[in-house]
């Protein structure tokens, strides 16, 4: 599993010129699942995630949560994180979870966010999403359940 986690002022999804769901400021998350991730996998992904503290404090030091700045989340299914370059220039994405395994995955993942964090907004899985944002610093993180699991 793979979340590319960006700070934002703001962020939406867009799909068939509607919003689907749109944040003022905290997290834009682009959530990568494949078919060897479980719902273990997505709860230690999801609590890394929650306890990331890359907002600033009275100090200008990154040490606060997402919950201390009341932030919100905007989730976005993405499954060319899974994108295998290595072999000519069109992407493989045989490393990608099957789209029903995916969807599972990436519902329980908003539900349990939605436990610690209210304001957790989404896009809708499969479809061609438009996402606007605003980077805020930029910061961006790329967390690997390979690497964190």
């Amino acid at each position: 599993m793979k979340f590319v986690i960006q700070r934002v002022t703001h962020a939406s999804c867009t799909v068939d010129e509607k919003i689907t769901g749109e944040i003022a400021g905290g997290f834009l998350v682009l959530i990568g699942i494949s078919n060897t991730d479980t719902a273990q996998i997505a709860d230690k992904m999801v609590k890394k995630l929650l306890g990331l503290r890359i907002f600033e404090d009275a100090q200008g030091k990154t040490n606060l949560s997402l919950q201390d700045v009341n932030g919100g989340l905007l989730l976005i299914s993405q499954f060319t994180l899974y994108a295998d370059c290595r072999k000519g220039n069109r992407p493989s994405f045989i490393n990608a979870g099957n789209p029903k395994l995916a969807n599972e995955l990436y519902e329980y993942i908003i539900a349990r966010c939605r436990e610690q964090i209210p304001d957790t907004a989404c896009g809708i899985f499969g479809a061609d999403m438009k996402i606007s944002l605003l980077n805020d610093g930029p910061f961006t993180i790329v967390l690997d359940s390979e690497e964190i699991c």
